[in-house]
């Protein structure tokens, strides 16, 4: 009897961990989209590794002077821009940040904008 039990135990386990956070009703952060058709990467890698590329590019850029623009945050925050009701693209301290939308969900805080604008150049001008 000890030996169906724990198979039970495993099988519904095994069941659980295979169903999707939307199966069970869990809420996601509202993700603003983007302003251009295409990232530098497709979107669920750039979901799972952005602090990756974004540690990588600040190393190469602090240590070894490489600077390219298609993969520089200034890039992310022009294409990534939420505007606000003046039109005017939204800083860090708004809660609808593009960076917010999941940084708040999963309770991760945002450093970069200690140093980084988080608005698109132009605008902080």
């Amino acid at each position: 009897m000890k030996r169906f039990a724990a198979i039970v135990i495993v099988l519904l386990t095994v069941a659980a961990g295979s169903a999707g956070a939307a199966d069970w009703g869990v809420p996601f952060p509202s993700v603003p989209k983007a302003a251009a058709e295409n990232c530098v990467r497709d979107t669920q890698f750039m979901r799972a590794n952005h602090m990756e590329l974004l540690l990588h590019q600040r190393d190469d850029t602090v240590h070894q002077g490489v600077r390219p623009k298609q993969t520089a945050l200034t890039e992310c925050l022009t294409c990534h821009a939420v505007k606000g009701g003046d039109g005017k693209p939204l800083t860090v301290k708004d809660p609808k940040h593009f960076c917010r939308a999941c940084h708040d969900y999963a309770a991760v805080t945002i450093d970069c904008f200690s140093c980084h604008n988080s608005a698109p150049e132009a605008v902080n001008k």
